[in-house]
């Protein structure tokens, strides 16, 4: 199922919220917070206590994410009226998350809806999930979950008493929908996303590594590019850290900003900034060690847009960490920025690829020229004795080129309504044939993000005859599209509105030839549901 993005998660979810936590001592965290939930939820909840701890009915049987605990507390004021302060919730989330949370390798392969990232296909998702529940919303939902059995079954109760037309859904009147979902479906996810699993167990009794220090930065803002910059991290009196990035996009103009992030069940950091004058939310996950974190930023208001974001952090030891572009073509010169940190030492792109002049130089950043003399190959990216795996691809022509997202919805919006616009940024990645010389193969080559030219145009015949490219919006030099105006509109039949169904088109030039790829772009109406709680 395609999954979009909305304001509702906001709400929801809280990433903004998250990242104002703060990092109380483990023992001060946990007397605050059981108290809280003393004051705050036995009215409706059960204490259980034993000589070693103390459990709480309902939920002590469950594992979320920061996000997932997060929701929960949400709808318990909204639904329940629990009465939290802003506070307490922080407290709580803490808390909950750092002793039930869920282990690096549960969360990991649904990192896409932490970060934001949701304009995709889900796929590998097990046939009688999808229809019983990932129908209604992701399957990354409940895979970032973790419960009894008894607490999926209660979930399955949840949903009959809060939306009890689930029954008359399609593909739940055809059946006797409550009994498999009680009886068979809590036991499969039960069986699937257990309470108990040597990944928590593990994970829970290791000693967690601490995030403040210098990082190396890269990542990409849309409509602005690719950046490099250092991140510092140092906590404050709160136990959070205070954030401040420095750097320069990779056309050498610069970025900076300041900000907070908090660091949840040992890994999973949630900071919020403010760059170039524009609120900005990251969501990563950092590795074992602590010397690597890789996620997402996006912009607070609208978390669709956003880009890929990778710190790498300041141990003192030399270190290569990206170049910009990550791809040179044959018999051509460009300018190359290599990325890193103590870089010093002769500069090596490997065989065939000639350094014709260093335009700047520093401890973390290298400016050259470089003009590719043989083969394609794949090159590592050397500077003295620093570490590097980082790859320059020399190639001799682009054989295909994907659009990411491959699948995108945005909304209509605006033109006097209260729902905003909901928009898409794309970019090109470029590929050269493997060995096989064949493009489309899994030996292909990622050469990386290329620039490219961008375009609309209808899906099929019927969009055509709609004149969906006319109507439903229009897409920037940038790879950024925009949604048209909601209401009706007089200028199409029977003054429908400007929804339609489009094709994405980048087309990269490659000398002589150019290379199109596509993408596919569902322009929907606004989602009235995400203001219900807003």
């Amino acid at each position: 199922m395609a999954l979009n993005n909305n304001r509702l998660k906001r709400v929801l979810m809280g990433t903004g919220a998250l990242a104002l936590a703060g990092l109380l001592s483990p023992a001060a965290l946990a007397t605050d917070a059981q108290e809280i939930i003393r004051d705050r939820c036995l009215a409706c909840h059960t204490e259980s206590s034993d000589a070693a701890n103390s459990t709480f009915s309902r939920i002590s049987d469950q594992r979320k994410t920061p996000e997932g605990w997060h929701m929960t507390l949400n709808r318990m004021e909204h639904l329940r009226d629990a009465k939290i302060s802003a506070q307490e919730k922080r407290e709580l989330i803490k808390y909950l998350s750092d002793t039930q949370g869920l282990a690096p390798e549960e969360a990991a392969p649904f990192r896409y809806l932490l970060e934001q990232d949701t304009n995709l296909v889900e796929s590998g998702v097990d046939e009688n999930l999808m229809q019983m529940c990932a129908r209604c919303h992701s399957a990354a939902r409940f895979g970032l979950q973790r419960r009894t059995l008894d607490e999926w079954q209660m979930l399955v109760d949840f949903h009959m008493a809060q939306f009890p037309g689930i029954e008359l859904h399609a593909g739940s009147r055809d059946r006797p929908w409550y009994q498999l979902a009680h009886n068979e479906t809590s036991a499969q996810l039960s069986e699937q996303y257990p309470l108990d699993t040597p990944e928590w167990n593990n994970w829970s009794k290791a000693k967690k590594v601490d995030l403040k220090g210098r990082w190396r930065v890269t990542g990409y803002v849309p409509g602005k590019g690719e950046f490099s910059a250092w991140m510092t991290a140092a906590t404050d009196d709160d136990g959070r850290y205070n954030l401040k990035l420095e750097g320069n996009y990779a056309d050498g103009a610069v970025i900076e900003g300041s900000g907070k992030a908090t660091v949840y069940t040992g890994y999973e950091w949630r900071g919020t900034l403010t760059i170039d004058s524009v609120k900005m939310r990251q969501v990563m996950a950092a590795d074992k060690d602590g010397q690597v974190m890789a996620g997402r930023m996006f912009l607070a208001m609208e978390d669709e847009i956003g880009g890929e974001l990778r710190a790498v952090k300041d141990t003192g030891k030399a270190q290569v960490v990206a170049v910009m572009p990550s791809y040179l073509k044959a018999g051509e010169s460009a300018e190359l920025v290599i990325v890193g940190q103590n870089l010093d030492g002769d500069i090596d792109l490997g065989d065939g690829v000639r350094i014709d002049e260093v335009i700047a130089r520093s401890k973390d950043r290298i400016v050259v020229t470089a003009t590719a003399t043989g083969t394609p190959a794949v090159n590592d990216v050397q500077v003295g004795s620093a570490d590097s795996t980082v790859a320059l691809a020399v190639f001799d022509q682009v054989a295909r080129v994907d659009v990411t997202p491959t699948n995108a919805v945005t909304r209509i919006g605006g033109n006097g309504g209260e729902m905003e616009k909901v928009r898409a940024t794309y970019r090109a990645i470029g590929y050269s044939a493997g060995a096989d010389g064949e493009a489309g193969t899994d030996d292909d080559v990622r050469l990386g993000y290329m620039p490219a030219s961008w375009s609309i145009e209808p899906v099929d015949e019927v969009a055509e005859h709609d004149k969906d490219h006319l109507y439903a919006g229009e897409i920037t030099p940038a790879g950024m599209f925009i949604p048209g105006d909601a209401g009706p509109n007089p200028e199409r039949k029977m003054s429908a509105n400007n929804v339609g169904r489009l094709n994405v088109v980048a087309t990269v030039d490659d000398g002589d030839s150019k290379v199109e790829g596509r993408g596919s772009m569902l322009v929907s109406v606004p989602d009235f549901v995400e203001r219900v709680l807003d």
